[in-house]
């Protein structure tokens, strides 16, 4: 079990969780070519379950989500998403908290679950023998929490302080108020501030909690992937049992749509007596990973800021040594339109000499864009992401499930190599120009900048 909780808080879109988090989207199991014909799919009482027999020996991954997420939160109490996920793990209606991790612990499986901007995301591991275990604690502690008033003022606790530890880092405090500058009220992107969250909270009871998960929990719109060394037909038969019965839940209503900024905008977040800057560069892009553009862009990006190789890193950095890092990535486009951002640390000292070269790499690669070496050379770094994906079952299924909620058939999975090779120079530069606009974008800085000691003009 995961005591530690998880929260919408802990969404910290930075860099090196883009990172990690990019290794499992873009790991496309090229190597197995018929993850459509092989993996098994069918409806199991609302409930979509893939299941997928791997070469792994005696491991099974448990993936899933299902959407009651932060932007089922009413607007006059934003935290309680978050807060209903959060108590899955303090024990059902029939055992506590430790009976439950004792079971886990004893056989070295694991589950625990997280709330995140769309949907309420689930994860288990465990030895082929013990899924019928897991997936039975898996809906005892969906279906028939305790909803306990005493663990519930103990969470409050715990997450009151994260909101408040959180609003002493620069990453977060930037990319927290970008969120606010380029998404409209009521848009899921759009994070509320950490005096909302407080308030809310300081509100909330236990059985606001227990509507929320009577109205928002259910089989519709629930995925479940499972892969490893697991009987498909086996597996979906543990989940009909455990199951059986459960109604409820509903799917997210359409999204607020972004609209792309008539010009540019800056915002300075004052925090004092930081070393570091911390620099968001961005704007919407009304964008969703499923749209036709989606796929040309994101190649198009990888080459300008992903990792050692990318322009950014490679001249900002490693030229002229301005940052301790930096990159660009899309974000938040799985469910609703996204955005584009760049994400940057620097001394103060170096802040306008940094974000100067910054924009002199932005304004190239825009009016430029990318070669035919630079293309290939992503291409190829893509096909070792996609080995490195597929050499766990937990990359498996992670990939699975983020397709299928980015709203791509099971065949996307197996297409992705061949869809990423056919991307032209052509397709790259049009997406880049037709969907970014450096010159009405938003720039936000956090940390010790503007007058010292008070918050800084805008």
């Amino acid at each position: 079990m995961n005591e530690r909780p998880t929260m919408r808080v802990a969404q910290m879109r930075f860099l090196p969780a883009f990172i990690a988090c990019a290794a499992v989207l873009l790991a496309s199991p090229g190597v197995h070519a018929s993850v459509a014909k092989d993996a098994a799919r069918t409806d199991v009482g609302g409930i979509d379950v893939v299941a997928l027999r791997t070469s792994v020996q005696d491991v099974v991954n448990v993936v899933g989500s299902l959407p009651a997420g932060d932007d089922r939160s009413p607007t006059g109490d934003v935290m309680l998403a978050t807060l209903t996920g959060a108590m899955l793990d303090k024990g059902t209606t029939a055992q506590d908290k430790f009976a439950i991790a004792q079971k886990l612990g004893s056989v070295g499986a694991t589950l625990s679950f997280s709330v995140d901007t769309n949907t309420l995301e689930i994860r288990g591991r465990c030895l082929r023998k013990d899924l019928p275990m897991l997936v039975s604690l898996l809906a005892e502690q969906l279906r028939t929490p305790a909803f306990s008033e005493q663990e519930f003022e103990k969470l409050k606790v715990q997450l009151q302080g994260a909101v408040r530890q959180q609003q002493q880092d620069t990453d977060f405090r930037a990319g927290d108020e970008f969120s606010r500058a380029i998404y409209p009220v009521g848009h899921p992107n759009r994070q509320p501030t950490a005096e909302q969250m407080l308030a809310d909270m300081g509100k909330t009871t236990i059985a606001d909690v227990r509507q929320f998960h009577e109205k928002y929990y259910g089989p519709t719109g629930m995925r479940l992937v499972i892969v490893g060394d697991v009987d498909p037909v086996a597996a979906q038969a543990e989940v009909r049992k455990a199951f059986s019965g459960w109604t409820g839940g509903s799917l997210p209503p359409a999204a607020t749509s972004a609209d792309a900024a008539a010009e540019a905008r800056t915002e300075t977040v004052f925090m004092a007596d930081k070393t570091s800057v911390s620099v968001v560069l961005g704007q919407a892009t009304r964008l969703r990973f499923s749209d036709p553009d989606s796929l040309a862009l994101r190649l198009g990006t990888r080459i300008f800021g992903s990792g050692f190789a990318g322009r950014l890193m490679a001249n900002v950095r490693d030229k002229e040594g301005l940052t301790y890092g930096i990159g660009a990535y899309q974000s938040g486009d799985t469910f609703t339109d996204g955005d584009w951002r760049i994400r940057a640390a620097f001394a103060p000292e170096l802040l306008d000499k940094g974000l100067a070269s910054t924009r002199r790499q932005l304004d190239a690669w825009h009016a430029e864009g990318i070669t035919d070496a630079e293309l290939a050379r992503a291409k190829s770094e893509l096909s070792g992401t996609y080995q490195v994906g597929l050499a766990t079952s937990a990359g498996m299924a992670g990939t699975i499930l983020a397709m299928l909620n980015r709203g791509m058939p099971l065949e996307f999975v197996d297409e992705y190599p061949a869809r990423v090779k056919a991307i032209t120079r052509d397709e790259v530069n049009g997406a880049i120009t037709k969907h970014l606009d450096p010159a009405t974008m938003t720039l936000v800085k956090a940390g010790t900048v503007g007058t010292a000691g008070a918050p800084a003009a805008k």
